[in-house]
């Protein structure tokens, strides 16, 4: 049993878990790096339809979105120094956060390739042949047809993503990584106040997730200022999105981009 409840613990603990915030936020903006790097190398054979390749890109995400990311924490930090010393490279001195970063980079890898998948088969064909039609390149219309509306539909998947990989990052104090989790756990486990440990957790972790989700909401209606209020061909391109949108989030699969929305 723990302390008594006392509610001005809570306040007296979001300084000291403030102090572990940029571990956090350095975790999620590495990983969020890598995942875009890898998701658009992976997203590649699959929108191409590369033999092989797209085989390989598929069990790669099969494995991602198929196994915890607790169980994928473990078997990098664990298995990959492993491995690595068949070909005789050392990770022992490696720092842990390495891993932590790698790994969910990896995983985040994984989700955001289809992101990027989904976003830019949901863009209308028709548009692309009448942009070749008019003497476009297939980089001009890439890049002037078919991007900047994939990415006003891919932002509120991104903005999931973000958010859930915000949440993941929780899990990286059982590898002893000092972040806002671990550090509440010692707080907790030090004062015996347990409860207004993680009620001051839970509070940074949501003004952290509205945050986000408003910067991402600007940026959304930002990439899609353009379009004319309450004309036809806004309401055309809203319901295709809306239903692009669904499909993205099915794709995805409960969990990262659909099962939080």
């Amino acid at each position: 049993m723990g302390a008594p409840f006392d509610l001005g613990f809570v306040f007296s603990f979001l300084p000291k878990l403030l102090t572990t915030l940029s571990t956090t936020l350095l975790i999620v903006a590495c990983s969020l790096l890598a995942g875009m790097v890898v998701g658009f190398i992976i997203a590649l054979p699959r929108l191409y339809k590369v033999p092989v390749l797209k085989t390989c890109a598929e069990v790669y995400i099969s494995f991602f979105r198929g196994t915890p990311i607790l169980i994928q924490l473990f078997l990098f930090y664990y298995g990959l120094p492993e491995v690595l010393k068949l070909v005789n490279l050392d990770m022992t001195r490696t720092p842990v956060l390495v891993f932590v970063i790698l790994t969910y980079g990896l995983h985040t890898g994984a989700f955001m390739s289809e992101m990027i998948r989904a976003s830019v088969t949901a863009v209308d064909k028709g548009q692309v042949e009448a942009a070749y039609a008019t003497g476009m390149t297939s980089y001009q219309a890439f890049t002037r047809i078919v991007l900047p509306q994939a990415l006003g539909i891919a932002i509120p998947v991104f903005s999931n993503l973000v958010i859930a990989l915000l949440k993941d990052t929780s899990l990286a104090f059982t590898l002893g990584v000092m972040e806002m989790t671990g550090k509440a756990q010692t707080l907790g486990s030090a004062t015996q106040h347990f409860i207004e440990t993680y009620i001051a957790l839970a509070l940074i972790y949501l003004v952290i997730s509205l945050c986000i989700e408003k910067l991402l909401l600007v940026a959304e209606r930002r990439l899609l200022r353009h379009e004319a209020q309450d004309s036809p061909a806004k309401k055309r391109f809203t319901l295709q999105r809306k239903a692009s949108y669904r499909t993205i989030v099915a794709d995805m699969g409960a969990g990262k981009g659909g099962g939080t929305l």
